[in-house]
This record gives structure tokens, sequence and C-alpha cells, in this order.
């Protein structure tokens, strides 16, 4: 039974004065932008925290959770108790303290049933610790870093893509290099992340792209001169805000609303962006960020039914799969796998995937994915998932070499 967080903090604050003990107050907070977290028990004694991921009804699967975590022992260690398995319990927790920049894993948790133990070391630590589920990536991040790279390189332009239903802004980038009078048409790859709100990985597979793309490589500089990319690092943002799931919600998720009457504003706004460019002749790759199930181990690729595609399309689709399999090297390795996603894979809704519609809409040569990259593993963190970002725009770079219109 989840209690009011009150009463947890009277039941502490009883415990401390029947006991005599004199300790810091313990307390858990999930009331900030990402943050998620229903405690169900503190105990300041034993440093043991209960919590699961908040209920928000209608906003899809409740897996996500983020806590602030204040008054614990600076001389030993902490315990993060999470229910609600198998989605809000990855085997490792991503933990950091306040006077730290970098996510870090903490040890394999210890199952029992539908729960999972976290151990966090809190020895010579500061007195505010973060655990989540993932590492975060709120929508302040994005707009950060769109900002930031836009004002600090002259190959990158943020821009909105659009206004949410809720108000909220949602933060892109487009990086290219300057145009010249006598520069040819330029390819248009489009990438966007999080149509799932918990798929926190996802967002820092788009930043690894985005640091890359701005960067001195010689590849990233032939990429940019010949393609202009757009990033968009979270497309659901009304639900990353408030820490809910996002999959699955209602009327239908965002990687299930690409239709003719879409009723997310980011799918609406990305689809016309990809339309025009398309109608211009101009659109090469449409890559959708993700994570994927808890025992995917290594990163792959959905992909259109076979026979949707054209020959271009499907000998364009092989050579781009062959291409990232050489670049994704790991430590988050992409084998070669590569699932289609059509109606046997979801009869009701397959046409309505964004990259089945992208596929459908557009013109033959284009090819249109979902990355899954993995999140339940040793390597599944930040810096990993930002080497993915980078090793995908290698194989992009790699892919277009060879003109995809031509047959």
């Amino acid at each position: 039974m989840n209690h009011p967080y009150w009463i947890v903090k009277l039941v502490s604050s009883l415990l401390v004065f029947v006991t005599g003990t004199i300790q810091a107050e313990l307390t858990v907070d999930s009331d900030f932008e990402g943050g998620s977290g229903m405690v169900s028990e503190i105990d300041p004694e034993k440093q043991i925290i209960r919590i699961e991921p908040t209920d928000h009804p209608g906003k899809g699967w409740r897996c996500w959770w983020y806590v602030k975590i204040e008054g614990f022992q600076s001389d030993s260690k902490l315990t993060v108790n999470v229910g609600n398995a198998p989605w809000a319990t990855p085997d490792r927790a991503h933990f950091r303290f306040d006077d730290e920049k970098t996510w870090q894993h903490s040890e394999t948790g210890i199952r029992e049933e539908k729960q999972i133990s976290y151990t966090i070391p809190t020895i010579s630590r500061q007195k505010i610790l973060y655990v989540a589920w993932g590492p975060p990536f709120v929508p302040s991040d994005a707009e950060k870093l769109v900002n930031a790279v836009s004002q600090q390189h002259e190959n990158a332009t943020a821009f909105e893509l659009c206004k949410t239903r809720e108000g909220r802004s949602t933060p892109a980038l487009l990086i290219s290099a300057p145009k010249s009078p006598d520069m040819k048409a330029r390819d248009v790859i489009w990438i966007q992340a999080r149509q799932h709100a918990w798929e926190s990985g996802s967002s820092w597979v788009a930043k690894g792209a985005i640091d890359w793309l701005v960067s001195d490589d010689s590849k990233a500089t032939k990429l940019r001169k010949r393609a202009e990319i757009i990033v968009v690092p979270i497309m659901d943002i009304d639900n990353v805000a408030r820490g809910a799931g996002g999959k699955s919600q209602k009327p239908q998720d965002h990687n299930r609303d690409w239709s003719d009457k879409p009723h997310w504003n980011s799918v609406r706004a990305a689809q016309a962006q990809i339309l025009e460019a398309d109608q211009d002749g101009k659109l090469a790759l449409f890559i959708d960020l993700h994570n994927p199930g808890a025992n995917d181990r290594f990163p792959y690729f959905y992909t259109p039914p076979k026979e949707s595609l054209s020959p271009l399309g499907g000998k364009n689709l092989g050579r781009f799969l062959a291409d990232a399999k050489t670049e994704i090297t790991g430590p988050l390795k992409f084998t070669g796998r590569a699932v289609e996603s059509g109606a046997k894979y979801d009869p009701e809704a397959w046409t309505a995937i964004s990259k089945n519609w992208v596929s459908h809409h557009t013109t033959d040569h284009v090819v249109a994915v979902t990355l899954e990259t993995s999140w339940n593993t040793p390597s599944s963190t930040a810096e990993n998932y930002e080497t993915v970002g980078r090793q995908l725009m290698i194989a992009v770079e790699r892919y277009l070499r060879i003109d995809p219109r031509s047959k």
C-alpha cells in the first residue's frame, strides 16, 4: 500500500523520537522536472527506501522513476527498493550525487518477486542523491543542448519543432554546413528520439549523434556538406516533463500516431517537414531512436515489411544495415539483427508506426528505420549511448557516399 508522503515522514520522525537516535531526516522527493516515485516506506535506521513509479492514469506504462534523496548517512550505504516489475526494475539503477554531473550504474540489484533492491554507497558524499531508472534527459536538457550547440557552432541552428498540446516547447536542431552558390542539393536526414517518454537512453543516443555531427572529425565535415540533418532529442515532451511512461498512453502513444490525422503536435509537425523534404526530392533517411525490452542485450533495427519496399528501397535498406553493422561496433554492438514490424507485429496499428508511415508516404529510395538501443546491460550507460549515436552517424556518412537514388 502506498501511503501519502506526509504520513511516511511523520512515522520516520516518530521513530527517531522513540529510539532516541539523533540523525538527519531521510527524505524522498519527486516533485521536479521528470521526477517520479511514490514512497511506501522510509526506514532511517536501516537506510532503506521503498518506492514505485508514480501512477499517471492514461499517460502510459508505469515504469519510469526518478527521485531525489536527502538526509542519508554519509558513512554508510543506502538501499533503494523498487517495485512494479518487469519494466520498472532494470538490473542496475542510475545514480549521481549533487556535486557530480556523470550518471553512474549501481551494482546489480537483488531481485525478490516483483521488486528489486539497489545498494548505493554513500561514504563521504554530499547529502543530495539522485537515483533513476535510467540516465535522465529532461526537456530542459534538450533545450540547453540545442541552444548551446547552436551558439557554439556555425553549422547548427536551433529551432522549435512545435508547441505541445500542453504548451511546452519541443526543441530541435538543424545541422549542416553553410550554403554556398556552387553547393549541390543536399540530402535530408531526420533523426528523432523519445516517442516513448520512459526510454531515456534514446535521447542520449541523439546527443551523441549531435556532438559528433558538429565535431571536427573529417567524416562529420563531409556529412555536413552532403546533408541537412534534423535532430529532435525528445518527441513526447509533456510525458517526459511529468515523469510518465508514455508507452501505450491514451488515445495512443506517439509511435502509433502517424496517421493522416495525428493527435500529437510533434508528430504532425514532423510529418509536415518530412513530406516537404521528400517533395523537394531531398529526403534520404528517417531514423527513430528507441530503447527495447529488458532482455534485448544488443541494439537492433525495426524495418518496414519487405513486401512494402521497392527493389531500390530494399537494396538501400540492406546497404544501410550493412554499414550500420560495420560502424556500430560497441560497447553496445549492432550484430546485424533486423526485425520487420508489419501486420504480424501489430495487426491494428502497424501502418501508424512512424517508420512505416514514412516509408509508405515518401519516395521509394528513402530508408526509414527504428533503432532500438539496449538499456538493461552493464554497458547501458549515458556514455555508451552517446557512442552509439556517434557510430550511427559514421554509418550514415558511409551510406551516403553512394547516392541512394542510383539504381
